[in-house]
């Protein structure tokens, strides 16, 4: 079976305690307010609720060890989540440069804006491109 179904059925399996240790505690509650209550009664409801509850407890460290495993990122079989975590901040980073690169085309447009303002009226502009004359297309 798959680790996440595992998971989810070992959770299952927990609250089930939960409610028969809770189920102990009303026994052996409602034992106690009777007029005469069996104390063997009270002990068995009590050793059920206390054998439940242990139960309970180590299953949860159980699952919060697993957690804190695949919160850290540590490899563990079953689990996507370190992937996951790669790929979202990838996604993060490339979307950091986008802006980086967007900032950076932004401040040489307004360069070149400035340069070509300052130039004066009867220079020409120097252009990167070129057109191609006619005397180049023949030589190549």
């Amino acid at each position: 079976m798959s680790a996440p179904v595992d998971k989810i059925q070992q959770l299952e399996t927990i609250e089930i305690d939960i409610a028969a240790a809770i189920q102990s505690s009303a026994h052996a509650l409602t034992e106690l307010s009777k007029d005469k209550p069996s104390i063997k009664q009270v002990e068995l409801h009590s050793s059920n609720f206390l054998k439940k509850l242990e139960s309970v407890e180590n299953n949860l460290v159980e699952q919060l060890k697993y957690l804190a495993q695949v919160s850290t990122g540590h490899p563990h079989e079953g689990s996507s989540y370190s992937g996951l975590k790669d790929a979202h901040m990838a996604y993060h980073r490339l979307e950091h440069v986008k802006s980086r690169l967007a900032e950076l085309d932004k401040m040489k447009s307004e360069h070149i804006m400035l340069h070509t303002r300052s130039t004066p009226a009867h220079e020409p502009v120097h252009t990167v491109q070129r057109e191609t004359s006619q005397h180049d297309m023949d030589t190549h």
